[in-house]
């Protein structure tokens, strides 16, 4: 029976074992300790940032920065459309509206045309927004020069969502250190992970002791237990941040085999299109580097012969393959169906035609000699 080729499985080193032992070793498999500390230390001189936290997810990274930035019911928060769900639900935690803002065809990331257009929009309406969260989606860097170029106009912090996107960067500048705060994630299938994870990043120390108190439930320094804030459990284990330790050494590893799988897929379309298809695929913009956390393809059937995403992510599934659509907007989403929304269709065409890609650092020879087997059987 043949084994199924994930989009992007986990894939561990030689030394995460060896931090994981030292804390049970030592007892110390709560919440904090040495191994916390040191990954803390890794991002922060890995991004370039001053302060990280080391919290459960990247999800609860956005749901502090908003916390932190005083964002409540009634708020409204600007946010990228074509991107997770976690980027969105923190601001519906914290009772805020999310503005949602389309596409750019670069980057496929938040457009600062239509985040212009929907500012000055609010601002007639007397409602200016508390926060701008751009996406760095799929390891392709947003275009944060204008974004932080119009943030700064309007006096909007902005909370820089780099989950997908450890080891991308602008003009040798790393994501996750350009906005006001930063968003790191290391879920299961991220280019390094911790299982579950993730971090909280920026050059204002008060953000990052902030987040880290409200994260361990805002305890106050008494021997009992006082709390004047309310406080979430939300930070990282020792042994989680030991896997983080030892992932964050094979990181540039891992970065150069997910570009080498980039560079493997569009051999391979570039070959098919050269039979009359046209299969696109995201190009870095001049200065732009991406980690190619995942590769992706847009397949307008109109161009393909009648072929869509669908076909092939079907020939896929056949074969035990996973791919997966690319995200779907989040103005799209029944959740989000009543917010505000500026832009055009450029994410909702990418939704429709896009796939993305088996992705893994640690696909083999026999895995990629599958995956080639269904991409030229789809397109014989």
């Amino acid at each position: 029976m043949k084994s199924k080729i994930y989009l992007s499985s986990p894939h561990l080193g030689d030394k995460e074992l060896e931090y994981v032992h030292e804390a049970f070793r030592s007892n110390w498999v709560a919440p904090l300790g040495p191994n916390v500390d040191g990954f803390e230390h890794d991002l922060a001189e890995y991004t370039g940032v001053r302060y990280a936290a080391a919290l459960s997810s990247g999800t609860a990274a956005i749901h502090l920065a908003l916390v932190m930035l005083g964002v409540g019911r009634g708020d409204v928060v600007i946010c990228q459309s074509f991107t997770f769900s976690g980027t969105a639900n923190p601001i519906a935690y914290v009772g805020a509206h999310p503005v949602f803002i389309d596409s750019e065809s670069e980057t496929w990331n938040m457009c600062p045309d239509h985040l212009q257009e929907a500012i000055t929009d609010l601002e007639k309406k007397g409602n200016r927004p508390k926060a701008i969260i751009p996406v760095h989606l799929y390891g392709m860097p947003a275009k944060m020069d204008r974004i932080l170029e119009i943030a700064r106009q309007f006096e909007i912090p902005v909370i820089e969502d780099a989950a997908e996107a450890l080891g991308s960067s602008i003009q040798g500048r790393k994501c996750g250190s350009f906005g006001d705060i930063g968003i790191l994630s290391f879920n299961g299938n991220k280019i390094i992970t911790t299982s579950g994870g993730g971090a909280l990043l920026s050059d204002n120390k008060d953000f990052v002791v902030k987040a880290r108190f409200l994260a361990t439930q805002a305890r106050e320094p008494a021997p009992h237990y006082e709390h004047k804030e309310i406080g979430y459990n939300y930070r990282m284990s020792n042994v989680v941040a030991g896997i983080g330790r030892g992932q964050m050494q094979v990181l540039e590893d891992r970065i150069w085999q997910r570009r080498k799988n980039f560079e493997r897929y569009k051999e391979i379309f570039s070959e098919i299109n050269n039979r009359g298809y046209c299969i696109k695929w995201l190009d870095e913009p001049e200065g732009f580097f991406s980690n190619r956390w995942l590769t992706t393809v847009i397949l307008d059937p109109m161009k393909n012969n009648g072929i869509n995403r669908e076909k092939l992510r079907l020939a896929f599934e056949s074969e035990m393959i996973e791919s997966r659509p690319l995200w779907k907007p989040m103005h799209l989403q029944p959740v989000f169906a009543k917010e505000l929304y500026y832009g055009e269709k450029i994410s909702e065409q990418l939704f429709v035609q896009g796939l993305c890609l088996p992705s893994g650092s640690n696909l083999t020879d026999d895995d990629w000699k599958r995956i080639e087997d269904v991409i030229y059987k789809v397109f014989a």
